[in-house]
């Protein structure tokens, strides 16, 4: 596999999106995301997915500059109309707006219809710890995981995440889909023509598979079997229900060529403000001293080190963005064919003498 420097591989989304008619700010937002999906080692919802963004921009399933509508129903309540847009940047939107009001308010409640799959929800997580605000967010999705006992589709993958600062560059991040894993990586699987792991998915009869294009077919498996399941639905009420957005099987699919109607994802997000909560002081005190006793914690035999949510992701970026971020074969033609497509060339490889370096921390 070929590896790439981070900001050639943002210039390129930037400059495939822009020719495609986004207006700056918003390819700005959806190539750092992208970009930073990879250098986190989350490459399953990084710049693998700019294809299939450009295809249902052209084919006008996604809108590519959104007239994003925001609505203030309460003090602390936010209901976002997302004009069919990225999801990317309708939420980067929504967080904008609710950060000011929980700030001012001590809490933000921000309810989301009309969206489009919006990349990981760390990020807009890491956009609130930034201002020192916690979040907690969630999203909902084409159907991935059945109903318990069943073996059809019904739920999304339904991520949720929270994020909460530390008074340094490495907040608490916890991001997961209450599926056993992220239906991305099973996506990337088939891209890459590899296997996935037993325990994954079962196939659309309800048999356990390895292979990636029938588990698309069938379900991915609940994280935690009924329980993961439970909290699934709970997502979906959320993000589907709550919202006005379409929920479960009713969500349509961005990879289906033969849908025609638009997605309508749901996203819920909760911030809030620790200031109006304890002195942030003694906040970060408090959670480093935590984060510190819980590293502490003995170990098992085989385990170097107790990490907390959030420090492999910091850690992986910064390694990445030393020695480079690496490609696919498949995910590397699929964005040549892209850049083609607009006289856009894609980024020359890192040389093998300097993506090879070594990293530590």
């Amino acid at each position: 596999m070929n590896t790439y420097n981070e900001s050639d591989l943002k210039e390129f989304c930037e400059k495939v999106l822009e020719k495609m008619g986004m207006r700056k700010d918003y390819s700005e937002v959806v190539a750092d995301s992208l970009v930073k999906a990879n250098l986190e080692g989350t490459d399953s919802h990084g710049i693998s997915r700019l294809s299939i963004y450009a295809k249902r921009f052209m084919d006008k399933r996604i809108n590519v500059n959104p007239d994003i509508k925001v609505t203030k129903k309460a003090p602390t309540v936010l209901q976002i109309d997302g004009d069919n847009g990225l999801g990317h940047v309708v939420s980067w939107k929504a967080i904008k707006e609710g950060i000011e009001i929980a700030k001012e308010s001590g809490t933000a409640a921000i309810a989301i219809r009309n969206s489009n799959h919006f990349g990981t929800a760390s990020y807009f997580c890491q956009m609130a710890c930034e201002q020192n605000l916690a979040c907690i967010g969630f999203t909902n999705s084409p159907p991935g995981i059945a109903p318990w006992g069943g073996k059809e589709a019904f739920f999304g993958t339904n991520p949720i995440a929270f994020g909460f600062p530390t008074g340094n560059d490495q907040p608490v991040i916890i991001d997961l889909s209450t599926s056993i894993v992220a239906r991305g990586k099973i996506i990337l699987a088939a891209k890459q023509g590899t296997e996935i792991p037993d325990g994954w998915a079962i196939d659309e009869d309800g048999y356990p598979t390895k292979e990636p294009a029938a588990a698309l077919k069938g379900s991915v498996l609940p994280l935690g079997g009924a329980k993961g399941a439970a909290l699934a639905l709970a997502v979906e009420i959320l993000t589907g229900v709550l919202s006005g957005a379409a929920f479960g099987p009713h969500v349509k699919n961005l990879y289906d060529d033969n849908e025609t109607e638009n997605a309508n994802v749901g996203h819920f997000f909760l911030l809030l403000d620790i200031k109006k909560f304890m002195d942030l002081t003694l906040f970060f005190t408090s959670i480093q001293n935590l984060l510190q006793e819980m590293k502490e914690v003995p170990k098992k035999p085989d385990v170097s080190e107790i990490r907390y949510p959030g420090e492999r992701r910091k850690r992986e970026s910064a390694s990445r963005q030393l020695t480079g971020i690496e490609l696919s074969g498949n995910v590397e033609q699929e964005l040549k064919e892209l850049g083609a497509d607009f006289h856009i060339p894609f980024p020359e490889a890192m040389s093998l003498d300097h993506s090879s370096k070594s990293f530590s921390l």
